[in-house]
């Protein structure tokens, strides 16, 4: 079940904040909970299964992970937070990556002139993000950061919210513990607050991001005989631009309906594409998944305490992990790679900071979105050879125009939406739309959420009535 489904946004959410609203505040986690679980089976099925398998390995772990007085240097408690994150782990790699990984035995076995079983396994939606979630979850428990949760509804509550269980935002267990308790009172203020936000992410999917859709798949379907230069550009900045309102408006949904349920969930962008640096990029991009890394990757390996080698080595283990973390392709550990370089170049070179004149700042920023762009490509490319091909042509510039299939999937409509689009590059980089939709109180804020929950949502429910919606980009990792 998407957020952009006439079946989520007509029936589900309605009777979920009807009940919410009506029924007692005791009640409050035990309805997410059950309408979490019916969410996620929905479109996971017998996944549904492997998920609450998972949550009841941890929930009993997490209770004898907590320390105690007694033994807070116990190795029996590091020995069982070290078993069940393999076990989580292990349930990551077996479904998301084994079908890769027999895939390449199988092309050196063939090499030999032998073959290799390939294993084909499907992916069950979400499995990265609520294995994030149960590793955060152990982790905070272990280093005595949040008490263990003895509730299972409550633990469910967490690991299975809906809004944020399918992609993200990444919620670390420490900033949503102190609200699982169910002390919320004024649940029309909360409803008030977070429809707007969500508004606001269903305009970004529906209306923008939808409708670029057409035009990239056609530019990246583009065989490379026929690859031009506009063609290239055009489907790495229609990409670039595509990702970021796909994504940016599944987690303004996101938030805006954990707040209609009285969660505030973690900001996951911060207007990325006006970035100065790569570093600043990934302060601003999918920011709870760089703070996921953070604390439990790159700190827990020494972070940069022990000299620029190590530091170093460390940003490389941190962007391979990211780069596999989306998907078991080596596109995407080319471009993890590729973005780990960067920050290692940026760091090394002192090109992290913030340029003082303006004329610098303009022009870093430009350099910034231009290698963000080129690594979209990697992201988006079925292989590496493909990616090669386009940033190839990229580089070359030519007066081919655009092939007959590009050209008819860009329509005037797509040609306006793609202009008005690019204005997210040349914003400043605050105040972020999100936030100040959400809880600013001034005269613009008050009528761009009007202009949203008016204009903007209407438009976006004729959309979905006519079914031009997809599925979001997220859903895949």
């Amino acid at each position: 079940m998407s957020f952009a489904s006439p079946l989520f946004l007509w029936y589900f959410l309605p009777a979920l904040l009807l009940a919410v609203l009506v029924l007692p505040r005791s009640w409050r986690n035990g309805i997410i909970a059950v309408a979490s679980v019916v969410f996620y089976a929905s479109g996971a099925g017998a996944f549904t299964l492997l998920l609450l398998a998972c949550m009841v390995v941890n929930f009993f772990v997490g209770i004898a992970l907590e320390p105690s007085e007694w033994d807070l240097k116990s190795k029996r408690r590091r020995k069982l937070l070290i078993g069940v994150i393999t076990f989580d782990v292990g349930m990551l790699v077996i479904w998301k990556y084994a079908g890769f990984a027999t895939q390449q035995f199988d092309y050196f076995a063939r090499i030999f002139g032998g073959d290799f079983p390939v294993v084909h396994l499907a992916l069950p939606i979400g499995i990265s993000f609520f294995t994030f979630h149960h590793i955060s979850y152990v982790v905070d428990i272990y280093r005595g950061e949040r008490p263990a949760l003895r509730n299972p509804v409550s633990f469910m509550t967490y690991i299975a919210m809906f809004p944020q269980l399918v992609a993200g935002p990444i919620v670390r267990y420490r900033e949503i513990a102190d609200q699982l308790p169910q002390h919320r009172s004024h649940r029309l203020d909360d409803i008030a607050a977070g429809f707007p936000r969500f508004a606001l992410g269903l305009c970004k999917k529906v209306i923008i991001a939808d409708s670029l859709n057409p035009m990239v798949e056609a530019c990246f379907a583009t065989p490379s005989h026929e690859m031009t230069f506009g063609v290239a550009w055009l489907g790495a900045v229609g990409y670039t631009l595509q990702l970021f309102f796909d994504f940016s408006g599944y987690s303004d949904m996101a938030i805006g309906l954990g707040r209609m349920l009285g969660f505030r969930l973690p900001e996951n962008f911060a207007r990325p594409y006006s970035s100065v640096t790569v570093t600043e990029f990934w302060r601003r991009w999918h920011m709870s998944l760089s703070r996921w890394f953070r604390d439990y990757v790159y700190i827990s390996l020494g972070g940069n305490r022990r000299g620029p080698a190590k530091t170093y080595r460390n940003l490389c283990i941190v962007f391979v992990l990211t780069g596999f973390w989306h998907g078991a392709n080596w596109t995407f550990l080319v471009w993890g790679c590729y973005h780990g370089a960067l920050l290692i170049i940026e760091r090394a070179f002192h090109l992290d900071q913030t340029p003082s004149s303006r004329a610098g700042m303009l022009g870093r920023r430009l350099l910034t979105l231009v290698l963000v762009v080129f690594g979209w490509v990697f992201f988006k490319a079925p292989d590496i050879g493909h990616a090669l091909t386009m940033i190839g042509h990229m580089f070359l510039p030519d007066f081919s125009g655009l092939t007959d299939v590009v050209s008819a999937a860009l329509t005037n409509q797509r040609l306006v939406i793609l202009l008005a689009s690019l204005a997210v590059v040349f914003l400043p980089a605050h105040p972020v739309t999100g936030p100040l939709i959400e809880s600013s109180r001034t005269r613009p804020a008050t009528s761009l959420r009007i202009g949203v929950m008016t204009a903007g949502i209407a438009y976006a429910a004729i959309l979905v009535a006519n079914g031009t919606f997809s599925p979001f980009l997220y859903y895949q990792f």
